[in-house]
């Protein structure tokens, strides 16, 4: 028997005005006959169902043809079999210069891929503007539209045996952002698919978690696609001092709970979802519902869809609705016809909230078929007129098997108090995570997937494959330096004395003294320290790191560098980090060389330095051979910069300026360039963009938002060397741009702040602020602060400027608390140009001018307050992270920049493009 209590609540509440209107059904919702052929309770009544034998045969035509026209509708059809690629969608092109809006359907997937990788919040709006105006559209037209679509009428019976098949969307009509999402994923290899992903975290967008399928008839739990996805969340233990947390969303563990919709509910579990994860008043919309994009069209193809999103503490009480992450799971379409999903989600699950306006005979079977479950089940209910006594009967029944009682069973119609309600889920949610309860991570709910036959991403050969080599190279780390020490042997102390010996030669060669004994004995030095170098045999880790990327299979090179950049994350333990602003200012305390790792942070074992290890190898082996010590025809690592220029070509940034010593390896960067001549061939034309700044400014981030590339970021915690990425102009606009590629190079942490004024550090950072800006087309300067411009890169452009050469610049100031347009301003440009301060005079000592002719950093030639050299850059997060959406603000301004940067490009500002050969000898030259 029911407890008196769900009656009593459910006949005082039952009385309200219920309301009449129901949303539309489409078929795929209603359709049921598929998933009955994988249920226990198989021998039911077909007219349980209200269909018959003839028409379930009909549905999985139809839904094969809706997804072939959808995707036709997008253009994707023709990335059925050649999936879009990662650089694919990266190209620059005419379109990357454009603020503009869709005009047809087609549009819609490169809209959303251009506006997610700027971290555009507006990403998901797929309204379109059309060239003609609706009203301009023949009136026979409408319509014959209007005849064809099928409403389903809300006075018809609940149980009666209709569907609605409304037609794909019209040109003019906005296509579902989440159809569009689901055909834009179907189309994508597995790392535009993790792409897509982890922008859509950034955006705090819910993520897809199981991707449904209904032409090939499986769904696939996309846990590769989620293992790029990083949290970070304030960790409070019941005693103690809480700290900050950062973990990968797929190891984490935290209690999920499910919300899912049984046949028809006037209740729109996205927006209630939406609501309980929204502090206060600040509304968030991660999962995205109809009324987010007015006039929208129902779903075609994202029915089965599970969506993913987390609340994350931040250590604030007044926004924290929960003491600990918690995962929210949202089940797009009815649970009967999405069987296997709902199943999924009930072995995952803390609690399963279902979401109902009324329970038949068919529903009551589909749940009676849980009994036994562990999971706890919460009913939200809004029920018709006339079924309160069909609705209790069943709950009555249902109770003793799904162990229920009276506080399981929500009643919310019109007149319910929205705000109270959703306080009334948040005590739910929160009373069962205090509770023993289930505590999975997304990794093992990848384990309950395979087990029900879903199909899981990480489960292809090649992945697999990948996988296993980075264990045998992982599980032998225990201890990060020791690693180092024993297995990188050519780095650390042989390739810092190496690098000071060539720094000495060097510099006696541009000192324009004539040959005498001490140079030779340098170059005998030298030769002796590489020969040592070439003694060694790669060693176990690095001959695997080697055979992985020398494989012909190109996806299992890439694979294998996803996993080993995650396996190396999860093994490395670095010491304690200082802020970098503490010790890239630390002077050396005696004379002579300076031990450059006791001035910088500790620097996490990474890919960059098996391949350091490689460019090593290749660097002593051609310093012999150059000095006729060893014969061209012995040489083993020759092909090394190849193996390396696949990488690069695949999106792996590669190292230009070592940061274990601060130098460039010159053979092994002329080597890299020297292949990308050979692979680019007739498109080698390149313009150089190069991003300083201090740590901590935001130049990263700001560099991977503009084109989307995948330098690291963060304070402190990432490679320090300056790495570079390069970016493909599509052919048919390399003509206009001037060049065939953008080579990007992000200066890292080699630039200290503006404190380091003195001392061998700052002559090495303004040597490699010349160099970078030296090799750059456009140079970008990120500051954090107005009169922040680090010494080191003054020095640069005062060392430049009486070369002649002056790249195009652009300063930017970025995180500031005036988050108002985008866009300089002609008084901070002034604030800019006016303090001289002690940086400009630093540089100017350096180069021997002095500083009483240079007032203000207008005085130099380069600068002209007047043209548009300042940008202000609103700030990163809109809110409070970890659950801060991306300021539109700030996106809107990176594509400014950028348009701006595009623009001056092709307007020749940034001074001639460069071919690659022209490139090789800058370098050698600076």
């Amino acid at each position: 028997m029911a407890s008196p209590g769900v009656e009593v609540e459910l006949l005082v509440k039952g009385r309200s005005d219920l309301g009449d209107v129901a949303p539309e059904i489409k078929a795929s919702e209603r359709r049921t006959a598929v998933a009955i052929a994988d249920l226990e309770w198989r021998d039911m009544d077909a007219d349980d169902y209200g269909t018959n034998e003839a028409q379930d045969s009909d549905f999985p035509a139809v839904e094969r043809s809706r997804l072939q026209e959808m995707l036709s509708l997008l253009g994707l059809e023709t990335y059925q079999a050649q999936k879009l690629s990662l650089q694919d969608s990266l190209q620059i092109s005419s379109d990357s210069m454009k603020n503009w809006a869709p005009q047809a359907p087609k549009d819609l997937p490169w809209n959303f891929l251009r506006k997610l990788q700027a971290l555009n919040a507006e990403a998901r709006n797929t309204t379109m503007v059309l060239d003609v105006p609706p009203d301009a559209r023949p009136a026979e037209k409408e319509s014959q539209m209007e005849e064809e679509i099928i409403y389903w009428d809300a006075a018809d019976d609940v149980s009666a045996d209709i569907y609605s098949f409304s037609e794909l969307p019209t040109p003019d009509t906005p296509v579902n952002p989440l159809d569009l999402l689901c055909a834009l994923l179907l189309s994508s290899d597995s790392f535009l698919q993790q792409e897509i992903v982890h922008k859509m975290s950034l955006c705090q967008f819910a993520l897809p978690l199981v991707l449904p399928d209904s032409e090939n008839h499986y769904h696939t739990f996309l846990l590769w696609a989620l293992r790029g996805v990083v949290r970070t969340w304030w960790a409070q233990p019941p005693r103690g001092v809480g700290s900050l947390r950062e973990d990968s969303a797929v190891l984490s563990r935290a209690p999920a709970f499910a919300f899912v919709r049984m046949e028809v509910s006037s209740n729109s579990k996205s927006q209630l979802l939406n609501a309980v994860l929204s502090p206060g008043h600040r509304p968030r919309d991660c999962f995205w519902h109809r009324d987010l994009n007015v006039g929208t069209n129902p779903r075609e193809i994202a029915d089965g869809l599970v969506e993913v999103s987390w609340f994350l503490p931040s250590g604030r009480e007044d926004l924290d609705i929960f003491p600990e992450p918690v995962a929210f799971l949202n089940l797009r379409g009815d649970i009967g016809s999405h069987w296997l999903q709902f199943k999924l989600l009930t072995e995952v699950s803390s609690a399963v909230f279902i979401l109902t306006d009324n329970i038949s005979k068919k529903e009551y079977k589909l749940l009676y078929s849980m009994k036994g479950s562990a999971t706890k089940y919460y009913f939200i209910l809004s029920p018709y007129r006339g079924k309160r006594n069909a609705n209790l009967r069943f709950l009555n029944r249902l109770i003793p098997v799904l162990k229920m009682d009276h506080s399981h069973v929500l009643v919310k119609v019109s007149s319910t108090d929205s705000a109270g309600f959703v306080r009334r889920v948040r005590s739910i949610v929160a009373h069962v995570a205090r509770s023993p309860c289930r505590r999975l991570s997304v990794e093992e709910m990848a384990h309950a997937a395979r087990k029900l036959g879903l199909r899981v991403d990480e489960d292809c050969e090649e992945c697999q494959r990948a996988k296993e080599r980075m264990e045998r190279i992982t599980r032998k780390i225990k201890d990060s330096d020791a690693y180092r020490r024993d297995e990188l042997r050519l780095q650390g102390d042989p390739w810092r004395k190496a690098a000071q010996v060539e720094k000495e030669l060097c510099q006696a060669q541009w000192a324009g003294d004539p040959p005498d004994k001490g140079r030779a004995e340098l170059r005998h030095r030298l030769l002796e320290l590489r020969a040592q170098q070439n003694g060694h045999e790669p060693a176990g880790g690095v001959q695997e790191f080697i055979t992985a990327i020398s494989g012909p299979s190109l996806g299992e090179k890439q694979y294998f560098l996803r996993w080993m950049e995650w396996g190396l994350a999860r093994v490395a333990s670095p010491r304690p980090r200082q802020p970098p602003e503490t010790i890239l200012t630390l002077r050396p305390k005696h004379c002579g060389v300076v031990d450059l790792s006791e001035l910088l942070w500790p620097e996490p074992l990474g890919v960059e330095h098996f391949l350091r290890e490689m460019g090593q190898f290749y660097e002593a082996e051609s310093c012999l051979v150059e000095a006729g010590k060893l014969p061209a025809s012995q040489r083993r690592f020759a092909h090394f910069p190849g193996l390396a220029l696949e990488l690069l070509l695949k999106g792996l940034p590669l190292e230009l300026v070592d940061g274990s010593t601060l130098s460039t390896p010159l053979r092994w960067v002329t080597g890299l360039l020297k292949e990308l001549h050979a692979r680019l061939e007739r498109r080698s034309r390149l313009v150089v963009l190069s991003a300083l700044g201090v740590p901590g400014t935001g130049k990263s981030t700001l560099l991977n938002t503009m084109f989307g590339l995948r330098f690291a970021t963060g304070r402190g915690c990432g490679p320090r060397g300056a790495f570079m990425q390069l970016v493909t102009v599509a052919e048919s606009f390399s003509q206009d741009l001037g060049c065939d590629h953008i080579l990007v190079i992000d200066s890292g942490g080699l630039i200290g702040g503006a404190l380091a004024t003195a001392g061998e550090r700052f002559e090495l950072e303004a040597s490699l602020a010349t160099l970078l800006v030296g090799l750059s087309n456009v140079t970008v300067v990120s500051l954090a602060e107005t009169r922040d411009i680090p010494p080191a890169i003054l020095h640069a452009f005062l060392r430049l400027e009486k070369t002649g050469h002056m790249p195009n610049y652009q300063f930017v100031y970025q995180n500031l608390h005036d988050t108002c347009a985008p866009g300089p301003r002609p008084r901070e440009r002034r604030q800019l140009l006016d303090p001289p301060g002690d940086a400009i005079r630093a540089g100017a000592q350096m180069e021997k001018q002095g500083g009483g002719g240079i007032r203000t950093l207008a005085d130099l030639a380069f600068c002209d307050p007047e043209k548009q050299h300042v940008w202000h850059i609103p700030g990163l997060w809109h809110g409070v992270p970890p659950m801060a959406a991306v300021s539109l603000g700030y996106s809107e301004a990176i594509f400014e920049l950028k348009r701006c940067l595009l623009e001056n490009i092709r307007n020749g500002l940034s001074n001639q493009n460069k071919s690659i050969q022209q490139l090789i000898e800058l370098v050698r030259r600076l």
